[in-house]
């Protein structure tokens, strides 16, 4: 039989993906639930802990214990990276996945700092580069609000970049277009890429950065973007809120037997 305290959890998730208490919602008082007959306080304090390292709520001072936002950003496969947004418009990478999503952005929502540093040796590799080369890193924070979704740092060849709006500061994406686009112009049309993702336990540093609940996993994303001569011209490291984004990949399902058959 399962504790008390489970059961009440059990009971109160189930009410909080019925409706009964809708995301930004508090729960009730610990003291009501206690006077309810649910269970003595500590039996509640330990329901409203398990809820929150479930993800479902969060609990802080002055507010409670209120329910979780549960919508998360739809982050697009390969058609966020079309180059008829980047090249022909205005649109960057992270915008594609607010317009997915039906949401509202703002240029501040995005900031950055650029510093030439030495090459980690994942990014070293990826490059081609000897350990201990300097790179350009561009570090970036996207919110979606005041709420952090995820941070990015793309890893750039000084020579790539060097005296573009990639390594220009200011606040937002690299101008129009943004990085795909300032890459572009320079010569460095991006031809395919590779992405890697998995989830991991975030950092105390993430967590803090990120304002991450109590339990929450991140999934880190490793991104190498290529020229058709197979340059690599970014290698970039995500790390992502795992309940703030819906991973999507559309694509071509590939048949290495007719490529065969082609080829013969």
């Amino acid at each position: 039989m399962a504790p008390k305290w489970r059961e009440l959890a059990d009971k109160l998730a189930e009410q909080i993906r019925a409706g009964v208490y809708r995301p930004g919602e508090p729960l009730p008082h610990i003291r009501k639930l206690v006077e309810d007959g649910e269970g003595s306080k500590s039996t509640v304090h330990a329901a409203y802990r398990a809820l929150e390292a479930e993800g479902l709520v969060t609990s802080s001072r002055g507010h409670g214990t209120v329910v979780r936002e549960q919508t998360p950003l739809k982050r697009l496969g390969i058609e966020r990276y079309d180059k008829a947004k980047w090249r022909d418009s205005d649109e960057v990478a992270f915008i594609a996945d607010r317009v997915a999503s039906g949401r509202a952005y703002k240029r501040n929502e995005q900031t950055q700092t650029v510093s030439r540093v030495q090459a980690p040796p994942a990014v070293a590799a990826a490059h081609g580069l000897p350990e201990g080369a300097e790179v350009y890193a561009r570090a970036r924070v996207v919110k979606e609000g005041d709420q952090p979704t995820h941070t990015l740092t793309s890893y750039y060849r000084p020579e790539h970049v060097e005296g573009t709006r990639i390594v220009d500061p200011t606040p937002g994406p690299a101008g129009r277009g943004g990085g795909f686009r300032v890459l572009y112009d320079a010569g460095y049309e991006i031809d395919h890429m590779r992405e890697e993702i998995f989830a991991r336990v975030p950092t105390g540093d993430e967590v803090k950065l990120l304002q991450l609940p109590p339990g929450e996993p991140v999934v880190e994303l490793h991104r190498t973007t290529y020229t058709a001569d197979g340059t690599v011209v970014e290698y970039a490291i995500g790390v992502h809120a795992a309940s703030r984004f819906a991973w999507s990949y559309d694509f071509e399902v590939p048949d290495s037997a007719k490529d065969r058959e082609e080829v013969e």
